[in-house]
């Protein structure tokens, strides 16, 4: 084995120790949004969805706008493994997007009356995963893996773009969404408890984000050390 394919198989290891260690922490995050959490006055029990869609939320946008910050230095410095790393987040921000698009609906239908409502919020966020679904189609229908890299670049860029839109849409537009509760200039606007709950679980997104990266990047970077270019 190459020292690359050496260190590749040390990435992928680290990242699915950190990805397992994430997931029992998102289990034990929802029974502690359950059992030990307040229950919102209004909302009841269907509140409790928000301490994994928000975070899965955040994760997502994070995770696209790494692709677009990255895809930019790889359109400057060509390094091939800055688009390795930018495929990996684009795939993790997809699967997020997944949670977030799923868990919206369950949490709205009690709230809302309604699964879905096209208003500007959930508009820009379904354009912005399937952006994201097309870019890494996108990377599947080139071959070449520096024309992939650039064409994928690009989409990236217009992903990062995008994603500052979907933050603001609540302020820019009328919309059913609740604006956030943490992510704004004031304090957050819930009770401690809450709080607390929503930034553990943000932690363990945070890891999970990581080694969910930190595995596929891994696995890309071992596939380019046998000679395997489909597995990007």
């Amino acid at each position: 084995m190459t020292p690359q394919a050496q260190a590749a198989t040390a990435t992928i290891r680290r990242g699915l120790l950190l990805s397992g260690i994430a997931l029992v922490g998102v289990v034990l995050v929802y029974a502690l949004a359950l059992f030990n959490t307040p229950t919102e006055i209004r909302q009841g029990l269907a509140q409790k969805i928000f301490y994994i869609h928000v975070p899965a939320a955040i994760g997502a946008l994070i995770a696209f706008s790494l692709v677009g910050l990255v895809s930019g230095v790889y359109l400057w410095l060509r390094d091939p493994r800055l688009d390795l790393f930018a495929h990996a987040s684009a795939e993790v921000g997809v699967v997020f997007s997944v949670v977030m698009l799923t868990t919206g609906p369950l949490w709205g239908k009690p709230i809302w009356g309604t699964w879905w409502t096209w208003d500007a919020r959930l508009t820009l966020t379904l354009f912005l995963f399937f952006l994201f679904v097309g870019y890494l189609a996108l990377r599947s229908a080139v071959p070449e893996p520096a024309e992939r890299a650039r064409y994928s670049a690009v989409v990236g860029i217009l992903g990062l773009f995008l994603v500052p839109f979907v933050h603001l849409s609540v302020y820019l537009f009328r919309t059913l969404h609740p604006q956030p509760v943490l992510l704004k200039p004031s304090a957050p606007s819930m009770p401690p408890e809450m709080l607390r709950t929503l930034l553990i679980s943000m932690g363990v997104f945070t890891l999970l984000y990581a080694g969910f990266v930190m595995t596929r990047y891994g696995l890309a970077i071992l596939a380019e050390s046998t000679g395997d270019s489909d597995a990007d």
